[in-house]
């Protein structure tokens, strides 16, 4: 047995890392369409981050709407307990905010919830 990946393994993982850049640099056009081919459009990186997560930390309002349109789930936390909302709202990012308050991110999720981030930041003008 070895523990190098398989070719086809090794293919994978870089597909993976490349749909978690493509989220995290706002690469719409490119995540949708691996999502439309097949990536889970919950993929998650190592730390559960998913692309969801690194597009509203980063403030790609473009590929936030992109994924949700996908099925992305706009409450799961990642490791640490934030969620998608509570990391666009720590990062100022409102529009992002906005579009995951219309589909439905519950502010009372998450450790600490969307609703104490914005507490905490003085934010909370978000929230309405």
């Amino acid at each position: 047995m070895t523990d190098e990946p398989s070719a086809h393994d090794a293919q994978l993982i870089k597909v993976a890392q490349a749909c978690l850049d493509f989220a995290r640099d706002g690469d719409t056009a490119r995540i949708c369409a691996y999502a439309d081919r097949g990536v889970p459009v919950d993929l998650a990186d190592s730390r559960g981050n998913t692309l969801l997560m690194l597009a509203a930390y980063h403030g790609h309002t473009d590929t936030v709407c992109g994924l949700i349109e996908r099925g992305a789930e706009v409450n799961r936390p990642n490791d640490r307990g934030q969620t998608p909302v509570a990391g666009a709202i720590f990062k100022g990012e409102d529009d992002v905010v906005r579009a995951l308050v219309a589909a439905g991110a519950d502010l009372e999720a998450g450790s600490p919830t969307g609703r104490a981030t914005a507490s905490m930041f003085g934010r909370e003008d978000l929230l309405s």
